[in-house]
């Protein structure tokens, strides 16, 4: 048995919210706390600190940390053994035992899932804290649900940490305490909430700008009817999933496109304040995560590390790019949640995942802040469940049971369904073909507001977006965003305008109708000049006034609002 690290706290600051959430830690003294932090607060040195804590005061003789991946077991023994914690992250089920030289063990939630007795007899003859990083996970089966409550139960201590909207499902999870609200609904109790609203407030995390994409698609269905739409257009959610599809197909124009504005903007960064800065691109299979990576060495003349979900050596590779200067990185899906390297700064989400939690994981890899200014830019394709969920990034969601999956604009089986392409069988393969995609810069989505109009890629308008500079702090970026939208506004009147010669009338001009596009594009710019007008009256910032527009007046956040809802935040900002 090793000596209880403790000498270990001398010279170990904490953030604010970390003393906090500490301080309530150690005066209630409850068997279970639930700690909700935005990804890159600082989770994991929260967590160490609480047990050197309880191992200080004998509370506890053994740590068991238990995470969703194996990569990430050796990054909790190695953040542990800067505290003095000597954890064994090679323990397999087959050991039984830990050996006596470590203060605990890091398993995963399907090693545990496999095997609880093992892990419930290692509990029961130590006296043990038990942190749950990303206690979600332990809802993804109910084998690893039952396995964790099964062999965690007889713990002296549990701590569960999480830094994202909760499931969308309704499994129970594991020493998560439910409240019944008024309404009938229950939802999860955290103990201690640590927003991103908070975290950019502090200087914690980076301020995020998300660059929508849209651009015409056109494939060919199994009927061998030719199809097109435009990504950000109105649709049903199928010819939604078709088009997103389409456009993310390698072989088109859209995805070297975007690759390009992206790598563009990632140079921005690197000649600007953020040398290291890398970028990476969120690929749904493994198939067009080699296709995107060929794609940037050609355009970059650099090799992008590719990194499988399920390869061996993903996590070596993981670490050396973290310590190296190399730009890109293509992953399947997500470099896995709480895999922490903080000089990603531009991200390409090229996957047709959209549910609220995989998509804060995935934001959350770009977030983290090393020094004051640094900015992250992710660039997602125009499709309206991701643009939703871009304008509401601060917002905090809890998990809830027996409310109707719809009512928040989020059914996950059904975004599933129509976006099961990862993992195609043959037949379905066969039933689609993509026949080809352009790309535009739709919009960009900042602190809940929407800026600039549609720009054709590599024209000096989308420039003037790619170039913003590296380190802005929020009300520079909010400045910077509006100032970029009245030049391009002034820049198309006066391509607009025509002169006549001044002995000849001007000719009668009847007025044209506009599209439903077109109608949506020019009150979305409306709304943001009275928006940016109230702002300089008031002070208030650009997210919280269209906040308030959605809450007097209904409707999703203005990027994905009908023209009678533009309407009516028109008429109703005009009244405050």
């Amino acid at each position: 048995m090793p000596p209880r690290p403790v000498g270990v706290l001398e010279g170990q600051s904490l953030r604010v919210w970390q003393r906090k959430a500490l301080m309530e830690y150690l005066r209630g003294k409850r068997e279970d706390f639930l700690a909700v932090a935005t990804p890159g607060a600082g989770k994991t040195t929260f967590a160490l600190r609480v047990a050197t804590e309880l191992f200080a005061d004998g509370t506890i003789d053994n740590l068991t940390v238990v995470t969703p991946t194996e990569h990430l077991k050796t990054q909790w023994a190695q953040a542990a053994a800067r505290v003095g914690i000597d954890l064994d992250a090679g323990f397999r089920n087959s050991d039984v035992h830990a050996a006596a030289d470590f203060h605990g063990t890091v398993v995963t939630y399907a090693q545990v899932g496999i095997a609880p007795a093992v892990h419930k007899r290692r509990t029961l003859t130590r006296r043990t804290l038990v942190v749950l990083d990303e206690i979600h996970h332990a809802g993804d089966s109910k084998s690893w649900g039952d396995g964790v409550k099964a062999a965690f139960e007889p713990a002296v201590r549990r701590l569960m940490l999480t830094g994202t909207p909760f499931r969308s499902d309704e499994n129970p999870i594991p020493f998560v305490e439910y409240e019944r609200g008024s309404d009938g609904i229950q939802r999860s109790r955290s103990d201690t909430v640590y927003g991103y609203s908070e975290a950019l407030r502090d200087g914690v995390v980076r301020p995020v700008i998300f660059l929508a994409y849209s651009g015409e698609t056109r494939w060919r269905t199994s009927a061998g009817d030719e199809l097109s739409a435009r990504l950000g257009e109105p649709m049903t959610q199928d010819l939604v999933a078709q088009a997103w599809r389409t456009a993310l197909d390698p072989k088109g124009d859209w995805m070297p496109q975007v690759l390009k504005a992206a790598d563009a903007r990632l140079d921005r960064l690197r000649s600007g304040g953020m040398p290291d800065a890398a970028g990476l691109v969120i690929a749904s299979d493994q198939q067009n995560a080699r296709a995107y990576a060929k794609a940037i060495g050609e355009i970059t003349g650099e090799k992008a590390v590719v990194v499988l979900s399920d390869d061996v050596g993903a996590s070596g590779r993981i670490a050396a790019f973290s310590a190296s200067t190399d730009k890109w990185m293509v992953a399947v899906r997500m470099v896995s949640e709480g895999v922490d390297i903080p000089r990603l700064a531009v991200g390409v989400y090229a996957t047709s995942a959209s549910t609220p939690l995989f998509f804060a994981q995935a934001i959350g890899r770009f977030v983290r802040a090393r020094r004051t200014g640094e900015t992250a830019t992710v660039f997602v394709p125009s499709v309206p469940h991701l643009l939703e969920l871009a304008a509401e990034l601060e917002a905090q969601r809890n998990h809830v049971l027996g409310e109707p999956k719809t009512k928040d604009g989020y059914d996950d089986e059904e975004i599933e369904r129509a976006n099961r392409e990862e993992k195609a069988s043959g037949e379905l393969e066969g039933s689609f073909e993509a026949l080809g995609a352009t790309a535009e810069l739709d919009q960009v989505i900042f602190d809940g507001a929407t800026f600039g109009m549609p720009a054709q890629t590599g024209s000096d308008e989308e420039e003037e977006y790619l170039g913003l500079p590296g380190l802005l702090t929020p009300d520079q970026v909010t400045a910077l965003l509006t100032k970029r939208q009245s030049d391009q506004m002034a820049a198309e009147r006066r391509r607009g305008s025509t002169a006549p010669a001044a002995d000849q009338p001007p000719p009668e001009i009847p007025p044209q109708p506009r599209t439903a596009g077109e109608r949506r594009i020019v009150l979305r710019r409306q709304l943001n000049t009275l928006v940016a007008a109230h702002h300089h009256r008031t002070g208030l910032p650009h997210g919280k006034i269209h906040a308030e527009l959605r809450r007097l007046c209904g409707g999703p956040p203005s990027a994905q609002a009908t023209i009678e809802q533009l309407e009516e935040r028109i008429a109703t900002i005009q009244t405050l």
